[in-house]
């Protein structure tokens, strides 16, 4: 402990909720996948044209192909996701809907 510095407790931190990891993760899934896109264009123009222009038109189609790929990856829903359980803000709708799953609301 640094001198002159009070103890600070440690508490946990809550839990993110659904909503922001899902979409977080979908982010940086996109832009990673964009980013590596963007990498390939620029490296194929600027570094690879200089030794093998077909190897640089290579790259740029294999580049061409990842936007829509993201775009599928990003907003494919994963095992975990189970954004049909948040609550509608309809007290006896989700009633409904939890007997109708077969859960409990807490």
């Amino acid at each position: 402990m640094l001198p002159g510095r009070a103890a600070r407790a440690v508490t946990a931190r809550p839990a993110p909720s659904y909503r922001g990891s899902v979409y977080t993760r979908r982010r940086h899934r996109y832009f990673a996948m964009m980013g590596v896109c963007i990498g390939m264009f620029v490296l194929a123009w600027a570094v690879v044209r200089l030794w093998s222009v077909p190897a640089a038109v290579g790259m740029c189609l294999v580049a061409m192909v990842i936007p829509p790929v993201a775009a599928i990856v990003a907003n494919r829903r994963g095992p975990d996701d189970r954004w049909w359980d948040d609550p509608s803000g309809d007290p006896k709708s989700d009633e409904w809907w939890d007997e109708l799953d077969g859960k409990r609301r807490r």
